[in-house]
């Protein structure tokens, strides 16, 4: 019981820092497609990083992925090397950057229920309930900070949050077999001939002339929201709880927020928190539920299929 607490505990830290490495990504490209082609910064982004990870790979001398690990990888580049930074950056064309952290609110909510539904994570109607009035709450908020509408980009930035969690769960799932820094690693490397073609053919036709502060902020979203910060999520996520330790995501608007108000000088209000309050209680209910063991999973091995099919 001591180690499973501390595991958890564990948990807990790696999610929360991979979370504030992702609470910057928002600003960053916001300031980044202010000067740049958002196309360029959304393929870009991932080719860059897909360069560090093929280094690291190379380095470490990491074995090729077995093959019925290549489409929960596909999964994972899809959600959060293609769907999210492509979707991300078009709307931030139009979006404040505290006004963009509206649709991202369900982010929590969805990567609990694909990992429900992708890990086999069963769970009491307590936290689903906790989860849905955290994220409610964090939606108000954003809404209310956002100006209190909604724009056709944050239909974009809903579509980019649903992918962003699907890429999470997967990635978790398979973290527990490969690693968390090879699963974004080798989701990279698979996805990078996707993207060099579309970034090779921006680069020919767009302007990239931009000052420092745009590649500054061109740079974070490459080597932290798209690399880094993977290492530790994934890693947080594996070992606690895709559900459960997911619910951290909570959180991240408020950092944002903080950071857009920092960076971009994009205002607050007074109900910062109450809002917080609720959120902090909801986590802490959804934290203390208990949930049974995933049907597929070993924690001495690893994932593992019941099933093999020809």
């Amino acid at each position: 019981m001591q180690s499973n607490r501390s595991t958890i505990r564990q948990g807990w830290l790696f999610a929360f820092l991979g979370i504030a490495g992702f609470s910057l990504t928002l600003p960053a490209t916001r300031i980044a497609v202010l000067h740049l082609d958002p196309w360029f910064v959304a393929f870009g982004r991932g080719v860059f990083a897909s360069g560090l990870a093929a280094i690291a790979l190379l380095a470490t001398r990491q074995p090729w992925p077995r093959r019925h690990q290549l489409r929960g990888l596909a999964s994972v580049a899809l959600g959060v090397i293609v769907g999210f930074p492509v979707l991300s950056a078009w709307a931030m064309q139009e979006l404040p950057a505290s006004h963009g952290s509206i649709a991202l609110s369900v982010t929590p909510l969805a990567t609990a229920f694909f990992g429900a539904w992708l890990a086999g994570e069963r769970l009491p109607g307590r936290f689903w309930m906790a989860a849905l009035g955290g994220s409610g709450a964090v939606f108000a908020f954003a809404l209310e900070a956002g100006g209190g509408s909604l724009r056709l980009g944050d239909l974009w930035l809903f579509a980019a949050s649903l992918l962003a969690a699907l890429g999470y769960a997967e990635g978790a799932r398979l973290t527990r077999d490969l690693g968390g820094w090879q699963v974004i690693s080798w989701a990279l490397v698979l996805a990078a001939p996707w993207l060099l073609g579309p970034l090779c053919w921006i680069m020919a036709r767009a302007d990239l002339s931009a000052p420092s502060e745009a590649w500054a902020g061109f740079a974070y979203v490459a080597v932290v929201s798209q690399f880094l910060a993977f290492f530790l999520w994934y890693r947080g996520l594996a070992l606690g709880g895709i559900a459960r330790i997911g619910q951290i995501q909570l959180l991240q608007p408020f950092l944002t927020l903080g950071a857009s108000a920092l960076w971009l000088g994009e205002p607050l209000t007074g109900s910062l928190l109450g809002v917080a309050a609720v959120v902090v209680s909801s986590l802490w209910i959804s934290q203390r539920t208990s949930s049974a063991k995933p049907r597929a999973f070993d924690l001495q091995s690893g994932w593992k299929l019941r099933k093999l099919k020809s």
